[in-house]
Order: C-alpha cells, then structure tokens, then sequence
C-alpha cells in the first residue's frame, strides 16, 4: 500500500523517537533518501513542491515584444487595446512568428496583470456595501421558459430586492419591454407596502435608459420613465454597463439565478402567465423563513424590521400601459406593436385611443371601453373575435364559412357543436345563404344574453325543429327565469357556468306554424263582402 508524503513522515518521526533508528536505518526500513529522513526529523509538515519552470522556446523570444505591447495598452483607450488574437496577428505579420493561440493567450493572461501592478495601477478590490434599513434595493430581469398553455414559452422574470432584508418579489412577464417593467414595479411596491426610501440600482435597461452619456454616470431617462420615478418619489442609481456594473448590484444578480434554479426548475406547466404569478406569491412566502448566508436572522424577520421604514404608497395610481390612437382598417382591425387587433365593425375608418399593457391591450372609444384582448407577443400574429363582424356577415353571408373570425372561434371554444348543429339545419331548410343569416342573427343574441342560455335556447329551438333567432331569445329568457337571473346583460358581464335547459320546456311562439315549418293552412279565405260597403264612401254635394 502506497503511503502520502505526509504519512511517511509520521511514521519516520515515530520510529526514530520510539526505536531510536538511525537516519541510515531509517532509511532503509522505508526506501527513502536519507535527505528526505533528514527534512522529516526536521519538520513534521513536508515542504511544499515547488512548481517547473516550463520553458517555450517559441515564445521566449517574444516575450519582451508582447510585454511592451501590454505597456502601451496602460495608456490607451480602453477599447483600442490588445487582444490576444491581435497580438498573434501582430507577431505573424511583423516579425514572421508562428506561435499557437493558446500559448500566447495563457502568457498574456498571467503577464497582463503583473505588468499593470509593476506601473503602479490601483488594485482591482471589492467593498463591502453598508445597506440600511428600508433604503436601497436592485432590480434587474431573467430569462426563463414556460410551459404555458401546453407550449413552452420563453418569458421574462421581473426582480426587486430590498439590500438590507434580501427580501425580494418577483413577476414573470411575456415580455421586458416598458410595460412589463413599470407593472412589475407597481406590482414589487404593492407587495412591500411601500417604496424604498434611498437608491434603487438598475442596469441601463431600454425601458429607463435612452443614452448612456460616455464616461460618466449621467444617464438621459425615457421621459415616460422619468415620470414614474417621479410620481412613486424613489432615486433610481444606473450601474455601470458591463461586468463591472454586475458587481454593483450583485445581491439581484444572483436572486435571479437562485430564483430560477429553486422554484422554477424543472420547466413549470401553467394555463395562463396569471396563474403563474399566482404561484410566485407562495414561493416569496417560503423565502421569508430562510437565512441568507452566516446572517443571525432570517429574511422575514428582517423585513418586519425594515418594512416600517419604507416610504408610503401615493394615493394615486400610475398607468403603466402605453397609450396609441391606431387607425381602424378596412378589416376592422388595428395594428399595435406589429400585431393586429380587432374591433366592432362600426369603428371602420375611425382613430381609437389603445392603452396597452404588459399583459392584455384596451381600446376605448371616448372614455367608453369598446373590447379587450390579450396581448400578443408574436410578430405579426392576430386576434380576432367572431362577433366583431357579425352585421358585415348580415349582408355578406357568403364569406363566413371561410372567414379567419370563425376559425379562431371554433379554436377558443366560443363558436360551440350547438351553434354548427343550428347553421347546419338552418343551411338545409333555407339554404347556405339564408341559412347562414339566420345563424348570425342568433349569433347576435349572445351580446345581450347569457352565453350559456342561448346555447341552452338554440337546443331547445333545434328539438322543435326551429332555428330562428326569435324562438332561440324566447328560450333563453326562459332558461334565465328559471335560474333565477337577469336575463339580459352587459357586453362586459360574464357569462355562467352552462344550464341545462327546463325539462318541460316547450316554443310557445305565437309565429310557430310559420318557424316550425308545419303544413300549410288549406282553409278558405274569410268573407269580407260584407265590409265593402265601408270602402265606398258617399260623395259631398257642393254648396
């Protein structure tokens, strides 16, 4: 069995102390030199082994060139100096030598910063930062994937941390645009119940920052930015770019990286970016109870000290969304941020006041809200709701069946089975074109009824064999009764859960021999000979 360097030397002080051997014994019962017996009777800790000297008979030659090189860079501007790969370059065409990258890369690693120290250059060192309570905090984003909705999605994680408590809130958000950055700052504000009362360090992100002023740390803000710090009272510090400005706020750095390798690894599943957020709630929760470091107390404990320090809510609140007035096409659609929108048909031709959102994006006309979609996130991706072109439809029928708004209907489950099981017996009474007008018309129903009771009243209507929109309306105000609601509603009212239509429920219409399509009505005219006289009215004599 093979014995350590230090072992042999335990045992060589041992025997020589217990048995009283000699250097040469020693020597001999262990096969070793007799200098290494003499170095462990000397010392109990072996020396340490110095390195080789490797020699690059390549390179040795240079080496003084490369050095000078490294000594004009001291005083050159930052971005004009040597790179490895230009001083292998500089050394092929100037002086005919062919010396690989990596020799030279290892030298000029080593050599770089001794020949700054030789000149006297100031060491390159760290501070300990002193954060008071209630004071300062970072922000900063991270990319992170999503399973949402069965796709996986790269979004973007939203991060403020308070210095002094560690205590940190977190958004995850489709986009890192200015809209997703202001909400999460209402959102991180919301959460702590207040804002910090010092610096809130970020990095030159495009949403704060227009134009870094060079060489200093003057910044020129987005105005739109400049009012919301503004409007919550809090200094906002720019770090600076680079590695260098990481440093500065190394405390978010790495909540980011620790958040996404504890919480969201491996890849989460969510329906919606609401849901998710949702369940960001309870892991902040979870962190309150750890300890960060050799600290004494725990995240928690030290924010209750400092959350009575932090600077009150304002009473107002801020619109983060971004606010447009897009033009109305002749789709009946808008364009915002490279995607499209529709509208009611009625806006054709009209500007429309947008405010969009991180997350969803509102028109308005007037102050009046018209719709509201979510945001999308894709170049050139559209949104387009059926019910938006329903009185084109009216008077160009033909165009429904291949129409994109009855495509997205049928994906996002609003155009149902019961709905094609109507159009499909109305197109067989009437005909394609008379019958897709009667399904529009009852399309129509559902902006001022429950979507569930005109699903309920179209089968009702179908079980007779009737399909006008007349007959539906009347079913479904009688399903409402029977729930026990309203049945006319709001176009921002949602609809409830489906109701199973009345069981003895029967078209009581007084128009159900012309709708039910019964055999026609043989019997004879009535006699009206007996009201002609009524029609002949007797001349005035003139006077």
């Amino acid at each position: 069995m093979s014995l350590t360097k230090e072992e042999i030397y335990h045992r060589i002080r041992h025997d020589s102390w217990r048995e009283g051997l000699s250097v040469r014994a020693l020597s001999r019962k262990y096969g070793v030199h007799r200098r290494l017996v003499r170095e462990a009777l000397a010392s109990p800790v072996p020396r340490p082994r110095r390195p080789p000297v490797r020699r690059s008979p390549r390179l040795d030659p240079l080496k003084k060139t490369i050095d000078d090189w490294l000594r004009s860079d001291l005083e050159a501007p930052r971005k004009q100096r040597h790179t490895v790969r230009r001083i292998v370059s500089r050394l092929e065409e100037e002086l005919g030598a062919e010396v690989p990258y990596s020799t030279v890369r290892d030298y000029v690693s080593a050599r770089r910063p001794q020949i700054a120290a030789e000149a006297g250059a100031p060491a390159d060192g760290f501070i300990v930062w002193h954060n008071r309570p209630g004071a300062d905090a970072e922000v900063d984003f991270g990319e992170v994937w999503v399973n949402l909705a069965g796709t996986l999605t790269r979004c973007y994680l939203f991060a403020l941390r308070l210095a002094y408590s560690g205590k940190a809130v977190h958004r995850i958000s489709a986009s890192c645009g200015q809209q997703a950055f202001l909400e999460g700052h209402v959102h991180a504000f919301s959460v702590l119940g207040g804002i910090p009362a010092g610096q809130v360090r970020f990095d030159n992100l495009t949403p704060a920052v227009t134009k870094v002023v060079f060489r200093s740390r003057s910044r020129e803000e987005n105005p739109r930015w400049t009012a919301f710090h503004q409007h919550y009272g809090f200094l906002p510090f720019y770090c600076e770019p680079g590695l260098r400005g990481a440093h500065e706020k190394g405390g978010v750095e790495g909540q980011v990286g620790y958040f996404r390798r504890n919480y969201l690894t491996p890849v989460p599943q969510a329906d919606s970016l609401e849901e998710l957020n949702t369940w960001l709630l309870g892991f902040e929760r979870k962190e309150d109870a750890r300890r960060i470091g050799l600290r004494i107390r725990t995240i928690g404990q030290d924010f209750t000290h400092e959350a009575g320090l932090l600077m009150p809510l304002p009473d107002e609140g801020f619109e983060t969304g971004l606010t447009l007035t897009p033009r109305v096409d002749r789709y009946s659609m808008i364009t915002v941020k490279m995607c499209r929108y529709s509208v009611p048909a009625r806006f054709i031709g009209h500007k429309i006041r947008v405010v969009l959102r991180s997350t969803e994006l509102i028109a308005y006309d007037g102050r009046t809200e018209i719709v509201r979609h979510p945001r999308l996130t894709g170049r050139g991706e559209d949104r387009i709701v059926l019910d938006h072109y329903l009185e084109v439809l009216l008077r160009k029928p033909g165009a429904f069946a291949g129409s994109e708004a009855l495509d997205q209907a049928r994906a996002n489950g609003s155009f149902t089975s019961t709905h094609e099981a109507l159009w499909a017996a109305a197109k067989t009474a009437l005909g394609d074109i008379e019958g897709t007008k009667a399904l529009v018309k009852v399309l129509l129903l559902h902006r001022h009824l429950q979507h569930a009771d005109v699903i309920a009243g179209i089968r009702s209507a179908l079980a007779v064999g009737s399909f006008t929109h007349d007959v539906v309306a009347l079913e479904a105000r009688k399903v409402a009764e029977a729930g026990g609601r309203s049945p006319t509603v709001t176009a921002n009212t949602p609809s409830p859960e489906p109701a199973a239509p009345a069981p003895d429920s029967q078209v009581t219409s007084l128009t159900v021999r012309r709708v039910a399509q019964l055999p026609a009505d043989n019997r004879p005219p009535p006699a009206l000979d007996a009201w002609d006289h009524l029609l002949r009215v007797p001349r005035k004599e003139p006077s």
